[in-house]
Formats: structure tokens, sequence, C-alpha cells
């Protein structure tokens, strides 16, 4: 129940992805959020407001003269009650009237009497979108401090594809639950490593591991919740990149180090969650090794990789560095041990038969002043809590 106890107003304006604001009303409820439904006379084209109250539980507004409100002034009552506006779909001509002050309906009355954030997720033809108006519209849009969210590049009801079509659902979502999570990192910028590595024996066959990533990409979220600028250098795995975060995919140890490298100098926070591999073949084979060619078992020479953590923390001036061990025993001795060799600030300990491939984890906070025993909980919840005391460290060296 990530929105429990946030009121909203939803407005819905003109255009086919209306529809998509019914999923996007479920997504909201189910979260807990309580939401009011404002519709333009527009967007009742495409999608009737009974859709709507029908999904909410509420009546669903769409005229400024509506007699229900007593003082018959809904544009002052509803924004008035509200934690947030999001208006999605917002169409071209919405985007104008919010852009210029027009208020001519209840909608863009609300928006310009609102004492509450206002969130747009814009909806339109590719043309229109890069049209020059429309560009100038955004651009003051986000001066005024509007959060635009979107939009997504894609497939378009008129045939066409391109920038321009409503973000999904899903996606609006995880922005809305980012939106009230404090900005504890702003104007921070975090690098760090998710995934295992895959070093390569032959074309088929190489040295990995079990880890998912879940780690590595939960607390990507949380820092980019949080306000920050996140990399996130990621070995292979098979999850979505989280919003507003930019993914550098990589397989190999040396190219996580190369990446890290070319990316470390401008960053504020180094967090190592990657299950990086300590040894490469040291010859992989270019063709795939045939079992009936050999008479033995083949030899394989390892090579030891190069141990990114402890590279960034020996810089001159390196970031706050954030480090991880996973351990199947002796975790308090192994991780401190791990954390003082390596002159790190923080290090994160788990056991793996808490977490290692789960949507849950347990974890251990270590640092100068001690042990912080964070219980089991899910690994974004944990994430944040791990970006709340990164936050208060980099407090602390200023």
């Amino acid at each position: 129940m990530e929105l429990a106890g946030k009121r909203i107003v939803l407005g819905v304006t003109g255009g086919i992805a209306a529809y998509k604001a019914a999923e996007l009303l479920r997504l909201l409820l189910k979260e807990g959020a309580s939401v009011q439904v404002v519709m333009t006379a527009a967007a009742t084209h495409f999608v009737t407001p009974v859709t709507f109250q029908a999904l909410s539980g509420k009546p669903v507004f769409s005229d400024q003269w509506d007699a229900r409100v007593p003082n018959n002034m809904a544009h002052i009552d509803l924004s008035r009650e509200a934690d947030v506006l999001l208006v999605a779909p917002a169409s071209a001509d919405f985007l104008a009237k919010l852009a210029h002050g027009l208020a001519d309906d209840l909608l863009s009355t609300l928006a310009l009497a609102r004492a509450c954030p206002l969130l747009v997720a814009p909806a339109m033809n590719r043309q229109m979108w890069e049209h020059p108006a429309t560009c100038r519209n955004i651009a003051t849009l986000r001066g005024d401090g509007v959060h635009i969210l979107g939009p997504g590049c894609g497939d378009q009801a008129c045939g066409e594809t391109g920038l321009g079509r409503m973000i999904e659902p899903e996606e609006i979502l995880a922005d809305m639950v980012a939106h009230f999570q404090p900005k504890r990192l702003a104007g921070k910028r975090v690098l760090l490593t998710a995934g295992p590595t895959f070093e390569a024996i032959d074309p088929v066959r190489g040295i990995t591991n079990l880890s998912s990533g879940k780690m590595g990409y939960a607390i990507a979220r949380a820092a980019r919740e949080a306000g920050a600028q996140v990399t996130l250098v990621s070995g292979p795995v098979s999850l979505p990149c989280p919003q507003g975060v930019t993914r550098i995919a990589v397989t190999s140890a040396l190219q996580m180090h190369a990446a890290v490298h070319h990316e470390v100098a401008a960053s504020d926070v180094f967090i190592a969650v990657a299950a990086v591999a300590d040894y490469r073949p040291a010859k992989p084979i270019g063709h795939k090794i045939k079992k009936g060619a050999q008479t033995s078992p083949p030899q394989i020479e390892l090579l030891q990789n190069p141990d990114i953590l402890a590279e960034v923390a020996a810089l001159r001036d390196p970031p706050l560095c954030v480090g991880f061990a996973a351990e199947s025993e002796n975790l308090a001795e192994y991780a401190e041990n791990k954390r003082r060799t390596k002159k790190i600030p923080l290090l994160v300990g788990n056991l793996i038969h808490d977490g290692f491939g789960g949507d849950d984890n347990t974890l251990i906070l270590f640092d100068d002043a001690g042990q912080y025993p964070l219980p089991s909980a899910p690994k974004l919840q944990l994430a944040r809590q791990l970006v709340a005391r990164i936050a208060s460290l980099l407090e602390q060296r200023r």
C-alpha cells in the first residue's frame, strides 16, 4: 500500500489514451490512494464518467457549474483536499492551457487554482509532440515546477510510430510513488553495480553465479526516488530498468570494471552491489568445447579479476563507497573485515539463505559506529532504508 492515505485528483483529458486512465485509477486505488476523477468534456467522448465512478466509488466531476458542490466552487474545494493533481492523459490542448494560464473548464480552472503539486502525462501524435509550440509549452511548464511524466515512444493510434504516446499506467504509478518519497539525495549522482558477471570459457559456457540483481535494482530505484541521478552498471539479468535510471549493460567483470572507472569521477556515491566473479579464464576458447574430442577434462587456467570496490575506494578523491557482502556463515566477522580492509565507510551484509535471488532480504549495516540490523522486508523497502543511511553519511561528510 505505497500510497495509503494519499489523496489524488486524477484529471482525464480527451484522447484515445483515456482508456488507460481507467487502469491507472485501479492501480492507484490498489496502492491505497483515495482518488477523485475530474474529466474534460472531450474526455467523456472516449470513456464515460460511469466507468470511473464505478471504479473509484465516487461521483465524477466534469462541469464547472456542478450543482452538487454547495458553494459552486469545485475548482477550489477539490484541489484543497488533494495531495497531488495528476493529469493522465494530458492532451496537447490541455498542456497549452496550463502553460498560458487559461482556465475555461473545470479541470483547467482547478489546475490554476490548485494548492498541491501538478504531474502531467502527455499523450498525443508524434508530430504534435515535436511541434515547436508544444516544445515551448513543455519548457514553460517545467520552469513552473510541473512534473512531466514521459511521454513514451512506440506505436500510436493514428498508425504512426514515435514519441508522444502516454507512458503505461504501471510507469505512472511508479512515478507517483517516487513523488512522495523524501528527496534525501536531491542533486547527488549515484553510481552502482548490480547482478552477476559472466566470465566466458567458450561461446556457450562460463563462470557466473546465482545473483538475480533484484537488490541492486531496488537500490537504483530507491536512489532515483530520493532525487539522485542514477547510473546502473548491470550484469546480465532479466529485470526492467527502473524508471529514470541510466543503465549500462555489461557481461564480464572487466567490462564492469571499465564502465565503473569511466563513470566514477562524476559520482558522489558508489554502491557495489554486483556479485562480481573473483576469477576469469585466462584464455577463453573461441569455439564450443566438444566432449567427444577430449580424452580428459579440459584444464582451465584462471586469472584473478580486479577488485572494483577496492580500487574506487583507493582513489585520491573517492565518492562515498558502499559495499555488499553476501556470506554463508560468520557474517559479522567477514563483513567487518571486508569493510576495514577496503577502507569503506559503509558495508551491507546478508546471509545468502536470507535473500539470494528472492524478493525479500535481511540486512545488517556495518559502519564505524557499529552494526545496524534491518529485519526481513521486501527489497525495495530495505533499499529505501539504506538510501536514508547513505544520505545521513553524506551529510556528515559536509
